[in-house]
């Protein structure tokens, strides 16, 4: 069959296995940081590097992860979702099974970034089959519904992470993750059919590429939303980041202690979650959005707050950190939905753009949060507090701005009657 005429099942998948999927492939990206977290302040001692150069194994990751976007987008737009998810996740499960038996830190390092390339395929695939199958409303209550039941992910992954750091070492963490990329890559196979109708032929051409890529980045409602889920990855991956650092070396905390306040911390973006499932239909994505927009502004300036008043305990961290992930909840799904949308026949391209926007970000505050580290918790507290402000402005300004769908719609279909 010519790869410009995929044909998907006459039967398209049922909202669960949809939801299935979305859990499987999007998981990906939590589980690979999540899991690995409680395992990260040993590894210096493991490997004899220096803390910059283990947060290279969070960095690497991330950006390899946004690039690998640029290209597996307009490669699904042109042959579709399904090869591409099924060459992703089995680079991912080698790359997870390779890392298990790493013996230095720069074979580690190569690992994680086949890793990131998989998780990219898993993500910019998820999305896009998204915008294939519902219009951005549906899409969002869809993915809400696949976001709260991947929340369990986040919250069930530090836990397992300090169990396995304490009993089998950081290498038990690669092994679940293997078995992670085995799971989805076998459900995929065996249940999601494909669901892009119409292959784009001139998807990889250098000048229609070019072409799609200025109409997303010229559409400022693209650019409202993706504020929004950059700038609050950014402040979470702050989080992801320097969190084992500080709440175990600077305030005390045991592996395992740090694993559970980890999860709880996490267990706020399930919450949001729900929370969002329910908020859409009702308000609708831009009024969401807003609305979270708030709730992370108190947290961020609670947060930093108390690390300026001088009170440096784990709740002081840990429950300004829950507000902000209960908000994350809410920002993330909608603001994933809402840069696509406008862009139903480039959504991979959209996707793609929009991921690796993200994951740049959070490249930099991963590189930040290894340079800024001294011992205290004034770079952590104050970074993601900024990010904070950050975020409300893109979502309270931007998306209220330029983020109504209606907008939105009226702008690409002016561009491809023009085209």
């Amino acid at each position: 069959m010519s790869p410009t005429t995929v044909t998907p099942l006459a039967t398209p998948p049922s909202t669960g296995v949809v939801v299935l999927a979305l859990m499987l492939l999007l998981g990906t990206q939590p589980v690979s940081t999540d899991l690995y977290l409680p395992s990260l302040p040993s590894l210096p001692q493991v490997f004899g590097v220096p803390l910059t150069t283990v947060q290279l194994t969070l960095s690497v990751l991330v950006i390899s992860f946004g690039a690998g976007q640029l290209l597996l987008g307009p490669v699904a737009d042109r042959f579709g979702r399904r090869p591409v998810l099924l060459a992703g996740l089995s680079l991912y499960t080698l790359a997870s099974a390779a890392a298990l038996v790493s013996p230095h830190i720069a074979w580690l390092i190569v690992c994680r970034a086949g890793q990131g390339v998989g998780m990219a395929a898993c993500v910019v695939c998820a999305r896009a089959m998204l915008r294939d199958l519902y219009d951005p409303a549906q899409g969002a209550h869809v993915m809400a519904r696949a976001s709260t039941w991947m929340g369990l992910l986040p919250v069930a992954g530090p836990i397992l992470g300090g169990y396995l750091e304490t009993t089998l070492g950081w290498r038990g963490a690669f092994g679940v993750l293997t078995l992670f990329g085995a799971t989805g890559l076998a459900v995929i196979a065996l249940r999601l059919p494909e669901t892009l109708q119409r292959p784009n032929p001139e998807a990889l051409r250098l000048r229609p590429l070019l072409d799609n890529w200025r109409v997303v980045l010229g559409h400022r409602g693209f650019w409202a939303y993706t504020a929004v889920s950059s700038f609050t990855y950014a402040g979470l991956f702050c989080f992801i980041a320097g969190s084992s650092f500080v709440m175990v070396d600077v305030l005390g905390l045991s592996r395992r202690e740090y694993g559970l306040a980890f999860a709880f911390v996490t267990s706020g973006f399930l919450i949001g979650s729900a929370v969002c499932r329910r908020l859409v239909p009702r308000r609708g994505l831009v009024r969401s959005i807003r609305l979270a927009a708030f709730v992370s502004l108190a947290a961020g300036t609670s947060m930093a707050g108390l690390a300026l008043a001088g009170v440096h305990h784990p709740l002081a961290l840990m429950i300004p950190a829950f507000v902000y992930t209960f908000a994350h909840g809410i920002h993330q799904p909608c603001a994933q939905v809402g840069a696509v949308g406008p862009f139903p026949t480039r959504a991979g391209a959209a996707t793609a753009l929009s991921g690796f926007l993200s994951m740049a970000l959070a490249f930099g505050m991963g590189y930040w949060m290894g340079w800024s580290y001294n011992g205290t918790v004034y770079p952590l507290a104050l970074t993601i507090a900024a990010w904070c402000f950050a975020l409300a402005f893109a979502a309270l300004v931007g998306v209220g701005r330029y983020g109504h769908p209606t907008a939105a719609a009226v702008h690409e279909a002016r561009d491809n009657t023009a085209r």
